[in-house]
């Protein structure tokens, strides 16, 4: 596999393959896309809120994350490629744009956008490699699913309420659950973990530059909030502080604490395939913490003195904790063990619920930041230990 050759193909010479400007370009549009979905949950802070919420994520997720695989691949300088990606941006744009009416009256117009990214992305590789080479059968197979998964996407588009979220979950299931089971498909086979013979330091360096999207759009939100207000007041800069305090931990419990070794894990591992599959789980639900704490920074930011809701408090302490579970996860296939300082935070995370009611927001802003921030420096000595050659062996990084 490794030794087949198509003009496509990126050029693997053993060094890490690096991010081009192409993707970059290309990931411009999902800062729109997540700021969409925030806005959207903001306006919508109802269970059925959170669930349509969800569904829209894992579509700008998938669709993301899929073309990612394409392009570690093939080489996205090469014209034809160059020419691909962008066109996938732009019915991404489409995509993104839609998803305030994705469960009323833009349904169709979002769902054929979806569907144009993922299945004409993959018919347009599966033309292009031809019946014989050694990629083909997974992409065929992969564009059997996706196949799939359009008919429950076009259709749902023609449903209302209840019935389009059942079909779009459908839809969802078919795409991020194929994976797991190697695109199976009745006289296609199934593929293995060990044919996806991805480049393992681009692999993360791209789901690492979707976490800098994803963190860079909540301190869009924090700024564009505090522009709103003509009064500077002492409390609206606390909550500002609040906030940026809460998404610089975030950022360092990623890349302070595990970056680099997550590289090194992938890169160096015996099936990057596999690593690459779970980066590909786990980031869905790691970001989508990041996204539900953007949400809860606009509200600190936008209302410090209101009481907390039962929507408010799930929020501010949910996306968090959602994040922090995820990042456990990340760490556990880094390291091979369960960050003990991830999991007490989270806890600490949920606890917070109880005290809830009697704080206002800005409070408990303070108090999630603080839950953040010492779950970083919790980490921080852990991962310090390690590299100086005293912390437990199961902490070493994987490869």
């Amino acid at each position: 596999m490794s030794g087949a050759d198509h003009p496509l193909l990126r050029h693997r010479d053993g060094h890490h393959a690096r991010v081009t400007f192409e993707e970059l370009f290309f990931d411009l549009v999902y800062v729109f896309a997540v700021t969409q979905l925030s806005h959207e949950l903001l306006g919508n802070l109802t269970l059925m809120g959170v669930i349509e919420t969800l569904i829209l994520w894992f579509a700008v997720w998938l669709g993301w994350q899929y073309t990612c695989w394409t392009t570690n691949w093939f080489d996205p300088e090469t014209p034809r490629i160059r020419s691909l990606l962008f066109t996938v941006m732009l019915a991404a744009l489409i995509m993104a744009a839609a998803i305030p009416g994705a469960f009323g009256e833009r349904g169709l117009v979002f769902a054929l956008a979806y569907a144009a990214i993922q299945v004409g992305r993959t018919a347009y590789i599966v033309w292009e490699l031809g019946p014989d080479h050694p990629l083909s059968a997974n992409h065929r197979r992969m564009l059997g699913w996706l196949s799939i998964a359009a008919v429950f996407w076009i259709g749902g588009a023609f449903a209302e309420g209840a019935a389009r979220i059942g079909l779009w979950a459908v839809a969802v299931a078919c795409e991020y659950g194929s994976p797991m089971i190697g695109f199976a498909l009745p006289g296609l086979g199934r593929s293995t973990t060990a044919d996806w013979t991805i480049e393992g330091g681009h692999m993360a360096e791209r789901c690492q530059l979707f976490v800098i999207v994803a963190l860079g759009e909540t301190l869009l939100a924090t700024g564009a909030t505090l522009a709103e207000f003509e009064s500077w007041n002492p409390a609206l800069l606390s909550a500002m502080l609040a906030t940026f305090l809460g998404t610089l931990a975030m950022w360092w419990l990623y890349f302070g604490t595990s970056c680099k070794d997550a590289t090194e894990a992938i890169t160096h591992a015996a099936d990057p395939g596999r690593i690459g599959a779970y980066f590909h789980y786990i980031h869905a639900i790691l970001v989508g913490g990041i996204i539900a704490t953007a949400v809860g920074n606009d509200l600190v930011m936008a209302h410090p003195h209101d009481g907390v809701k039962a929507a408010y408090a799930l929020t501010l302490c949910g996306g968090p904790a959602i994040y922090l579970l995820g990042s456990a996860v990340y760490k556990k296939v880094v390291y091979g063990a369960l960050p003990a300082s991830h999991l007490a935070a989270a806890l600490v995370l949920l606890a917070l619920l109880v005290a809830a009611p009697f704080a206002d927001l800005l409070t408990m802003g303070w108090l999630t930041t603080l839950v953040m921030m010492g779950a970083g420096l919790w980490e921080g000595r852990v991962r310090s230990r390690h590299r100086h050659g005293t912390a437990g062996a199961g902490f070493a990084p994987r490869g």
